[in-house]
């Protein structure tokens, strides 16, 4: 089922195939490319480089998320984002998203020209993180995000994916009860977030169960320290891991994926999108010869 999505100025078309997110980083310490579009016109280039690839929508972070980073003030973090996002609302044609859990950044945000908010604290990081979202009337991403745990002690998990499935359930009661219409939320298991490499294994071998939620999902695995564990390979080098993360991502339906290298993967997702296609149209005309 197609739904249409808008998004401020610009609209996204979910169900059809799997849209690509592109990551735009202005922070000066982000585990990937922190620094390297700290200008507005490195970033507003570098956002038009990525639509040219094939990005279907700008997620724009001001606060970096690694492990260890220093929490960011809302005033610096605005300055940083609100100038690149005044640009890229004139210079790009593809909606921008927020990344972001803070109330008052998604206001400036949204003002500025963002037509959607990423919460990696799936309106659960602040109380009027809801409120604020239902009253800028723009989709939400809800995340779920960091687990509280033992300083220098991996997190623990019983059922991970029922724990995760519950965290957003709450995040979707927290949408409805704030006035967020069903149809405008967006669900993230929150690769990398919180988790060991093993466990966000097994969120990619039970990805499919994020459907009982009956939201649109959204996954970010580009690049993430899971699998430089698994391939033993440093951050520069994980476009191959990545690829194949989305990959099974589109085969177990997977609606947007939000990535650095925007190119590389909106080929993966297309290709994996024309077998899923396939195999879809298969099922509906009985299968192959008998």
């Amino acid at each position: 089922m197609v739904q249409i999505l808008r998004c401020g100025r610009a609209t996204l078309e979910i169900g059809r195939r799997t849209l690509i997110m592109g990551i735009l980083n202005v922070t000066p310490d982000s585990f990937s490319d922190g620094g390297r579009y700290h200008t507005v016109e490195r970033a507003v280039e570098r956002a038009r480089e990525m639509v040219a690839q094939g990005a279907d929508l700008i997620d724009v972070g001001g606060e970096s998320t690694r492990p260890g980073a220093e929490p960011v003030a809302a005033a610096e973090e605005l300055a940083r984002v609100a100038p690149v996002i005044r640009a890229l609302a004139v210079a790009v044609p593809v909606p921008i998203s927020i990344d972001t859990y803070k109330a008052e950044v998604a206001r400036a945000a949204v003002a500025a020209g963002a037509g959607l908010v990423n919460d990696v604290r799936g309106l659960q990081g602040v109380p009027d993180m809801a409120a604020a979202v239902a009253e800028l009337g723009v989709p939400v991403v809800v995340m779920h995000g960091m687990r509280e745990h033992v300083a220098g002690q991996p997190p623990n998990y019983g059922d991970l994916m029922a724990e995760i499935k519950d965290f957003l359930r709450r995040s979707l009661a927290l949408a409805e009860a704030a006035g967020i219409p069903g149809e405008r939320v967006i669900v993230d298991p929150g690769f990398g977030f919180g988790k060991t490499a093993e466990h966000n294994l097994e969120v990619m071998a039970r990805l499919g169960e994020l459907h009982e939620l009956g939201r649109p999902i959204l996954l970010g695995p580009s690049r993430k320290s899971t699998i430089g564990k698994v391939l033993d390979l440093p951050v520069d080098q994980r476009v191959e891991g990545t690829a194949a993360l989305v990959a099974l991502a589109v085969a177990q339906g997977v609606d947007i994926v939000r990535v650095h290298d925007v190119r590389e993967m909106s080929r993966v997702a297309r290709m994996a999108d024309a077998v899923m296609a396939h195999a879809r149209l298969g099922r509906l005309v009985g299968g192959g010869p008998a």
